[in-house]
């Protein structure tokens, strides 16, 4: 039996690899004109529903996973296979989360046998794809890795859309019996369960870790990621900020205006700082109308910048109520994070630089001064 591939993403190869890359080489040749040419279809309004269903599980171009490379592994050994592959589809290839007895990662759509395959609701088997007009001259037949035999059970998750397959493959023809072909739907559907407990793993992730008006990281998410950032700065002696923000007579916004109001300032400030974010940012909300920033690689001159543009891109919002437009400040405190500086006492002093802007008159920015 064909030997198991495991690999992390960076170790696997684009294709396919070793001899088993010669099909790739050939389709420079006659198969290029036929494969190259090929206008992509309009993608219809099933096919949009069932890509939008496949984003919402958030695994295509996802490492390798143990739960699905058992699964693999389990298809080609009890359907006596020695390939078996679990994919799923996106717009332009088969992309491949697990596979056993083949190296690949991905493959153009529109040569693969499971293009065909997710436009049924039961088992796809071609026999002997040499003989099928669809498959006789495709490169994945004619060359390598030469299959002859492809069976295929549907991914149909509980919304009836087919992600993509649980597929097995041979070099020779074979038959499929009934027996097998509900062993085949069996582990699809063990896949399916698979994809659904690893997407309700992640929601829950995402509840305990992002605030949930926002979608920033929560208190109990930025302090962790934030310690981890400080460590790391330390360690390489950069330099780094911690800025805390809060909205400027926030409570005043809730009584005049309601809380509906008040949550779309929160909204509009956090939007208005995402923007001006460097991707490498942290961003947190606090608690209430109060927010955190982390700055790695910004020495006090590059926070104050920051901190200014912050400020300004607040003031320039206005939200529509019954009673007109309506604008609003954020106050900010700064405070370098010095490699003695504990998370705890950095906090507390860009605290403290906030508290010194509230009392300034708000609608500024301060530094923590070292008494």
């Amino acid at each position: 039996m064909a030997e198991f591939h495991r690999r992390q993403k960076s170790d696997r190869p684009s294709v396919l690899e070793s001899s088993e890359m010669t099909w790739c080489a050939g389709m420079t040749d006659h198969h290029a004109t036929e494969i190259s040419t090929t206008s992509p279809s309009p993608i219809s309004s099933r096919e949009k529903l069932r890509l939008a269903a496949l984003r919402e599980y958030e695994i295509v171009d996802s490492p390798s996973e143990p739960r699905f490379d058992r699964v693999a592994r389990m298809a080609a050994q009890v359907m006596e296979m020695p390939i078996a592959l679990i994919s799923l589809l996106d717009e332009s290839r088969q992309w491949v989360k697990a596979s056993y007895g083949l190296a690949i990662t991905d493959v153009p759509r529109q040569i693969t046998f499971c293009t065909h395959a997710i436009e049924s609701s039961q088992v796809t088997v071609i026999e002997d794809s040499l003989r099928d007009p669809r498959f006789f001259n495709n490169p994945m037949v004619t060359g390598a890795p030469n299959i002859r035999f492809y069976a295929a059970a549907p991914l149909r998750n509980w919304q009836g859309h087919n992600l993509g397959t649980l597929c097995v493959l041979d070099r020779q023809p074979r038959k499929l019996g009934i027996e097998q072909r509900r062993l085949l739907e069996d582990l699809a559907a063990m896949v399916i369960d698979e994809l659904e407990t690893r997407r309700s793993m992640m929601e829950l992730r995402h509840l305990a870790t992002t605030d949930p008006l926002t979608g920033i990281h929560n208190r109990r998410q930025f302090l962790h990621l934030a310690e981890k950032e400080i460590a790391r700065a330390n360690r390489y002696e950069q330099p780094l900020c911690l800025l805390m923000a809060d909205i400027d007579r926030f409570k005043r916004i809730n009584d005049t205006y309601g809380h509906e109001t008040g949550d779309r300032a929160i909204l509009s400030v956090v939007e208005s700082i995402r923007q001006l974010l460097r991707p490498e940012a942290l961003f947190g909300r606090m608690g209430g109308e109060e927010f955190a920033v982390l700055l790695p690689q910004a020495d006090l001159a590059a926070a104050l910048i920051a901190a200014e543009r912050f400020r300004h891109a607040v003031r320039r919002q206005r939200l529509s109520t019954d009673d007109g437009p309506v604008g609003f400040t954020i106050s900010i405190g700064v405070a370098p994070v010095t490699p003695m500086t504990s998370l705890d006492h950095a906090l507390q002093r860009a605290d403290l630089a906030l508290y010194d802007a509230k009392n300034a008159g708000r609608n500024r920015v301060r530094v923590f001064q070292a008494m």
